[in-house]
């Protein structure tokens, strides 16, 4: 298969109709790990967000638990378009991540940012970093995919386009970027899970690499000074020469998806093993799309969000 067959063969689909194909290929063939790269960005950009990193402060998973909270948003991604969004699993991936979601109050327009992350993220990521940018099906087989989650888990105003997805990102920020004590201990709580992927002497090199990456605004709103322009300099020009070695190999057969292959689950997990361990005594509910069985009990609104228990370490 040459470099790019795939790529015309995706530029024949229609987006609409074969989102979720596009999307695969996009995660599993064409961009898997500069994928995996933008959603560590994005999750970084939430944290810029006071109200949204104080309730991830004061849950300490980041804390006590960094690498496995990173492996189950990953894998919760995953686990919604494996066997297709409209299957069972999927749906019971939705049902699992609104469980653990419901423990707190969260404004839809956080959760629209959150999910914006998303998409925004990795498309800019791969069109900055990847071995070729983005096409215009790919693009939209991004934004589609974030519109049906969002719609499976009873999102209100979901975008449903790429250009929506970006202007409400990009909008949400300007207003509610701000720093925040909270927003630099789980920012510094993550840093610490991505360094702790390398050797202990390349640990604070790459922490710094990665707060190169990030733009001003961002590092401003966590609290960190911008890296030395030298610094910069050399990160960018590191990802588009290994974007140039990338390109001159083969495409990935087929045969040869990649498939995520987090560090807290080496031997495999299942989905109840995603997520803390407290989501599995809360009773799951009906998806926005699902009608409640009849002897369901009415959900009970609370007025404020129940208060994290501890987790045994």
């Amino acid at each position: 298969m040459g470099r790019y067959s795939r790529l015309r063969r995706i530029r024949q689909l229609d987006p609409q109709k074969d989102f979720e194909q596009i999307y695969r290929w996009i995660i599993h063939y064409e961009f898997p790990e500069d994928y995996l790269h933008g959603t560590s960005i994005a999750f970084l950009r939430d944290y810029g967000v006071p109200r949204i990193s104080r309730l991830l402060d004061r849950t300490q998973e980041f804390e006590r638990a960094g690498q496995k909270r990173y492996d189950d948003t990953v894998l919760l991604t995953y686990e919604m378009v494996r066997e297709g969004m409209d299957s069972e699993h999927a749906h019971a991936a939705v049902r699992h991540l609104n469980r653990i979601h419901g423990r707190y109050r969260i404004a839809n327009e956080d959760f629209l940012y959150v999910l914006a992350t998303t998409v925004v993220g990795p498309k800019r990521w791969i069109d900055r970093f990847g071995w070729r940018r983005l096409c215009e099906q790919e693009t939209e087989s991004l934004a589609l995919v974030g519109r049906r989650m969002g719609e499976m888990m009873g999102l209100s105003d979901v975008p449903d386009t790429y250009a929506a997805f970006e202007h409400f990102h990009d909008a949400y920020e300007r207003e509610m970027f701000a720093y925040d004590p909270a927003n630099r201990r789980v920012a510094a709580a993550t840093l610490r899970v991505l360094a702790s992927w390398y050797p202990a002497p390349l640990r604070r090199p790459a922490s710094r690499i990665a707060l190169a990456l990030l733009d001003e605004p961002l590092l401003e709103a966590l609290g960190f000074r911008p890296q030395p322009r030298w610094l910069r300099t050399a990160a960018h020009r590191a990802f588009r020469t290994r974007a140039a070695l990338i390109r001159l190999l083969p495409a990935r057969p087929e045969r040869w998806p990649r498939t995520p292959k987090p560090r807290t689950y080496p031997f495999g997990w299942t989905l109840d093993d995603l997520g803390p361990h407290w989501a599995h005594s809360r009773q799951p509910g009906p998806l926005h799309e699902e009608t409640p069985p009849e002897d369901a009990p009415a959900p009970v609104a609370s007025a404020a969000p129940e208060t994290p228990r501890q987790e045994p370490r």
